[in-house]
């Protein structure tokens, strides 16, 4: 038995597994607990449930679930020890191996290491479940399901160095039993560890996960939230871990830019540097293991920045930051923030539409495209619905207050300690405003525009220009069908025909050395973006220079940069001063 996608074989590969989904919550703005929110969450699945995918098996779909607030009093009657005060436990909802031999070594596994780090282990829970509705392709995969609950080590100050412990002893333990390669391991997920919120998931209809989970009909069972989560995977083979909503998000749409920006959140190790979380960043790497969902990835990358010190806002400004570079109209500050930041944190780009919580805030924001639908509403008794659609709860119009959507680049931030909804321009502009950006722009930035102009070299003579276009692979087409049209006025040639040559890797003729180097694009709805046609949302604005450190909440004044606008300005300066 194993959760985990099928192998890489003939034309599948599991690197290229995308998802677009329905996602939603429903919350009470003052932050009051009820068993009714946690049914309208369901409901609200059941209502998205033309969002998710159905396969051959009817009763078997691409995965669902439901994010909830740490239901204290519904723990403390399901359990056999005694629970210190709320705030000063964790709950881990752990999906195990089958194999009796696996999970015993897992269950040791996190046993150890909750002990490492001096929290106190107090027991097991056994999570009763109903699977007689689950599909015949799904039953072979389901794994056990266990709740573990630890108690606050005097190590932690407060809730919040418990949290980010919680997250240092996660990823130990996932990485721990990745490596240890037991049978079944694949199964081993955490799909949440703390002591704010507890995530109910699974490879599951959307109709399914309220029938799955006899917790979740428990009258004490009770939230002030629910995020919930249908998916709807293309070309994709669904899995129990790979469900939403993941420990701080749900995602709808696409991240496609995922393995670049993989790539530099593992660049980013040797760098990095925390004084929250100290010695303890060393422990938690990989941060993002190789085989997860896109969605997962991005997840990940939320933990650590929040961990690290980030508030939610401040990070899903950074992953997901709205278009700044080709707005005159944005507030100067809100463009230096977003200009600074860009040096730290490359963008996650979408179509997104995510949905964040941590507990104690719940929020929404869309990319800076704005291809993914997100509406919402709130009502006279302070209850706010979104969804990737309306109609997901039945609220009566004399009820509604208000009625809008979340608009390209927005957020939507509900924080229930304060009892308040924090609207995009306010976060934006108290963010915004925390730090100098700007001046610590203008100690670092150096604009590549603004350095004197450069002597032109001479132009070649005709037989010379020949035979060095004739080196680099250049055509006549090239010249006649793509270059002149962009010299002479200044836009890309549009034509009818299809591009029927093959890739560049592929072909037996020799090829122009960008030939080899294309952007891949969402493989859903999604056309690729034109930088010069759609400037407004698009920034072709490289950085150079040593990447500064994430997790820096200081000064902001180490490094140096080099800005320049496009990056045929970068290859052209950089080919003149290597010549």
């Amino acid at each position: 038995m194993t959760g985990a996608l099928p192998p890489k074989q003939g034309l599948y590969d599991p690197a290229n597994e995308h998802d677009a989904c329905g996602v939603g919550f429903v919350a009470h703005i003052k932050g009051e607990k009820s068993h009714a929110i946690v049914q309208h969450g369901l409901t609200i699945l059941e209502r998205l449930h033309h969002r998710g995918a159905v396969g051959a098996d009817p009763r078997a779909g691409d995965g669902a679930g439901l994010l909830l607030q740490m239901p204290d009093a519904f723990f403390r009657k399901s359990v056999s020890f005694e629970l210190p005060a709320e705030g000063e436990y964790a709950v881990g909802m752990v999906f195990l191996p089958q194999a009796d031999k696996s999970r015993a070594a897992a269950e040791k596994t996190i046993e150890d290491f909750v002990a490492a780090e001096g929290q106190t282990l107090l027991g097991w829970r056994d999570v009763p479940v109903d699977n007689g509705g689950l599909g015949y392709s799904v039953l072979p995969t389901e794994p056990v399901i266990r709740q573990v609950f630890i108690q606050c080590g005097t190590n932690c100050a407060d809730q919040n160095a418990f949290e980010r412990k919680l997250f240092v002893i996660r990823k130990q333990i996932e990485n721990n039993v990745r490596d240890a390669k037991l049978e079944g391991c694949d199964a081993f997920y955490f799909t949440s560890l703390s002591s704010r919120t507890v995530v109910y998931k699974g490879m599951l209809l959307s109709d399914q996960v309220g029938e799955y989970y006899k917790d979740l009909s428990d009258e004490s069972m009770t939230s002030a939230l629910a995020l919930v989560h249908q998916r709807f995977s293309t070309n994709t083979f669904p899995t129990w871990d790979l469900a939403h909503p993941f420990r701080m998000i749900a995602h709808n749409g696409e991240i496609n830019t995922v393995r670049g920006n993989v790539n530099w959140m593992a660049a980013r190790k040797s760098g990095m540097a925390s004084d929250i979380l100290g010695d303890d960043l060393d422990k938690i790497w990989p941060l993002i293991p190789e085989g997860q969902s896109d969605t997962a990835c991005f997840d990940n990358a939320l933990e650590l920045l929040v961990m690290g010190g980030y508030s939610m806002a401040h990070a899903m400004m950074m992953l997901v930051p709205e278009a700044w570079a080709g707005n005159p109209q944005m507030d100067n500050d809100r463009r230096a923030f977003y200009e600074y930041h860009a040096a730290l944190m490359e963008p996650w780009d979408g179509p997104a539409a995510v949905a964040f919580t941590d507990g104690r805030q719940i929020g929404a924001t869309l990319d800076r495209n704005g291809l993914r639908p997100a509406r919402y509403l709130i009502t006279d008794d302070d209850l706010v619905v979104m969804g990737s659609e309306m109609g997901v709860l039945k609220i009566p119009e004399e009820k509604i207050v208000k009625k809008w959507r979340l608009q390209p680049g927005k957020m939507f931030l509900i924080d229930m300690e304060q009892g308040r909804i924090i609207d995009d321009a306010e976060i934006k502009a108290d963010l915004s405003a925390s730090k100098p950006y700007q001046e610590w722009l203008n100690k670092t930035q150096i604009k590549l525009d603004d350095l004197p102009k450069a002597v032109g070299v001479m132009a070649p003579d005709a037989a010379t220009l020949l035979d060095r276009q004739q080196a680099f692979g250049y055509t006549q087409e090239d010249i006649k069908m793509l270059l002149s049209p962009m010299v002479i006025n200044g836009m890309e040639a549009t034509g009818s025909m299809g591009a029927d040559n093959p890739p560049a890797v592929l072909s037996a003729k020799p090829k122009h050395l960008s030939n080899y180097f294309k952007q891949l694009f969402a493989q859903v709805t999604n056309p690729p973006i034109d930088p010069i046609r759609e400037e407004i949302v698009m920034s072709l604005v490289s950085l150079v220079g040593p990447r500064p450190n994430l997790l820096d909440m200081g000064e902001g004044e180490g490094h140096m940069r080099l800005e320049c606008k496009q990056p045929v300005s970068l290859t052209l300066t950089l080919s003149v001063s290597a010549t």
